[in-house]
């Protein structure tokens, strides 16, 4: 009897080689990026909804801009000034210069019009005028007495119930003034968030958006860190232990990389945000405050900036436009299709100039690294920028706090700078593997 036929070795299966383990991973790897990028996308773009309408609230044309919002500030406060009005004896006094000249000015008046002819066609003018000399009589006798009727107007000013009289006034003076006093804002938009939300006011909107924004942001963080940590564990298994990657090898690399690609272009990477946060002024002796003022939002990804730039319609646009869609979308497109291909077609690579560019060499001319540079300072120099501008409003002696923490760089930037990163790896890899005279079907 064979003793090795019965043994238990015999029967066990033949091991599995390491590199189809690390495949194994890879794939697994590959499924929880996928997951992880689409629910970026989607919790992006629900931000983004929440985000856009959080800053419509706060928006600078339904508060500092708002003129009617303007009437219902300032009018309680002049109303409240017209109610502490009185007319103490010593404001009296000083009043006395003003009645006596306008009693003066009335006699001067009451003198023209006794002085001029009547007015003829049978219309009857009143007793005495048209003669002068009766009116300059008339007129002397009552001057020397201005004093005295001046001590009888500010006595009857005194009186409370005139005071009430001048102040009630005062008062519907005012509000006619109010009244024909508002702004041409369209708040269609203000109100249907409102509505949407189920709030009475946009500050308890703010407060639940905000709410709702915060926690999406969590879940976000989660999804895209997961995304990028599978991507460099999947970049470490496969890359690390053999010379020349594998075919399978490489079309899961090459799928991270679409994943990649895909959030980064599809997202938004930066988010731009003018806000004052507190504008406040003395009216009057009462401060009068606006908070939360947003003067510009916005937050777009790649494709959304290239849209607007080509609807702009300017030819110098129009470039800007091309530019942009080429060396972040087009040319990473390329690349991977053209890798892509040259799996099953190794010596293409080698021997096509094109091929070889587009597949291994575009990484150093499609300038992604730069373009997710100049993004990052653009996020950077946003803020000083506003800060220079705004501050000229101080010089007006009003009170002016503006964050410096309105604009954010969005998963969307870091998942392309992962994708600008695995190309340049991945690139590099099989550019040794063919400059050591290996193909894409080894191993």
């Amino acid at each position: 009897m064979n003793d090795s036929t019965d043994s238990p070795e015999a029967h066990q299966a033949p091991a599995l080689p390491r590199s189809n383990y690390r495949l194994l991973a890879g794939l697994i790897l590959l499924a929880v990026a996928v997951v992880g990028t689409w629910l970026t996308i989607d919790r992006l773009a629900e931000r983004r909804r929440l985000r856009t309408e959080l800053a419509e609230l706060g928006h600078v044309r339904y508060g500092l801009m708002n003129a009617d919002l303007w009437v219902a500030t300032i009018v309680p406060i002049l109303e409240a000034r017209i109610d502490a009005l009185e007319l103490k004896k010593a404001d009296r006094a000083s009043l006395r210069p003003a009645v006596e000249h306008a009693l003066y000015r009335l006699l001067e008046e009451v003198k023209v019009k006794a002085s001029a002819k009547k007015p003829t066609g049978g219309t009857a003018g009143y007793p005495g005028q048209g003669n002068p000399m009766m009116a300059n009589l008339m007129v002397g006798a009552l001057r020397p007495h201005v004093p005295e009727y001046a001590n009888v107007v500010l006595a009857e000013l005194g009186k409370p119930e005139t005071l009430n009289a001048v102040k009630q006034y005062l008062k519907n003076t005012l509000a006619e003034g109010a009244k024909n006093t508002f702004g041409h804002v369209d708040l269609r938009w203000h109100d249907y968030i409102l509505k949407e939300h189920g709030c009475a006011e946009a500050s308890a909107c703010q407060q639940a958006l905000g709410a709702q924004i915060a926690a999406l942001e969590s879940k976000v963080a989660y999804d895209y860190l997961a995304v990028l940590g599978a991507s460099g564990l999947a970049f470490a298994l496969l890359l690390t232990g053999r010379r020349v990657l594998r075919r399978s090898g490489t079309v899961v690399l090459l799928l991270f990389c679409g994943v990649l690609l895909a959030g980064g272009v599809l997202t938004p990477m930066v988010e731009v945000e003018a806000r004052i946060a507190q504008v406040g002024m003395t009216f009057l002796g009462q401060p009068v405050t606006f908070t939360d003022q947003v003067l510009y939002f916005q937050s777009k990804s790649v494709l959304e900036v290239f849209r607007t730039l080509i609807n702009v319609g300017r030819p110098e646009m129009w470039l800007v436009g091309m530019l942009v869609l080429m060396f972040s979308v087009i040319f990473p497109l390329l690349k991977i299709l053209t890798l892509s291909i040259g799996l099953y077609r190794p010596a293409l690579l080698r021997e096509n100039r094109l091929a070889r560019f587009l597949g291994l060499e575009s990484s150093k001319w499609s300038m992604a690294d730069v373009m997710a540079l100049a993004i990052f300072m653009t996020y950077v120099a946003f803020n000083g920028i506003l800060i220079s501008s705004m501050g000229a409003l101080t010089e007006t002696g009003a009170q002016l706090v503006i964050p410096t923490d309105g604009s954010k760089v969005l998963p969307g930037y870091y998942l392309f700078i992962g994708f600008c990163l695995a190309s340049l790896l991945l690139s590099k890899k099989l550019e040794r593997g063919i400059e050591i005279g290996q193909d894409l079907n080894q191993g």
